[in-house]
């Protein structure tokens, strides 16, 4: 009887230093999928609520592409990521990235904006308006079509076509 008694408690002792293994082995694997999951769900929504539209693309008197474009989505978009954007722009047929002006003023090949940020907070909130100018190296001014596209950090992208119909700025 001691015998089968000594046996049965070699035994619950081994299956309960074998469950701690277990659970030791695989809590932390649970664990960091679920952080992973929890942050793809976290950037999966933000982008997912992130939206906005292009309202009106002309070419001044100056040659510069002037683009509205309006928050239409539920996110605050910072400055940060306005400035970390890529704006492609150009004639539709021969159109490249442009780079941000680090002045504010225009050579060829760059691009600069102004914020409509009507609470002073330093985000694109929904409902304001964002006004890219774009000084691409070929634009076509003579009617044909021209292309434009914002996209930002976070791969949320919108485009144009437009034609150029001069407007005095």
């Amino acid at each position: 009887m001691s015998a089968d008694t000594f046996t049965t408690a070699i035994f619950l002792i081994t299956a309960v230093i074998a469950a701690g293994v277990l659970i030791s082995a695989i809590f932390p694997v649970v664990y960091q999928m679920a952080g992973t999951f929890s942050s793809a769900g976290h950037a999966s929504d933000q982008q997912i609520r992130t939206d906005f539209k292009v309202v009106l693309a002309v070419v001044n008197n100056s040659g510069d592409a002037q683009i509205w474009m309006k928050n239409t989505g539920s996110v605050q978009i910072p400055v940060s990521d306005i400035q970390r954007s890529d704006v492609i722009c150009g004639d539709a047929t021969n159109f490249n990235r442009l780079s941000l002006s680090p002045s504010g003023s225009l050579n060829p090949g760059q691009w600069t904006y102004t914020l409509s940020d009507l609470n002073g907070n330093n985000y694109w909130d929904p409902g304001e308006t964002l006004e890219i100018d774009a000084l691409p190296s070929l634009l076509n001014t003579a009617g044909g079509p021209n292309y434009f596209q914002f996209t930002l950090p976070d791969g949320i992208w919108r485009s144009d076509q437009f034609t150029a119909s001069v407007t005095s700025t």
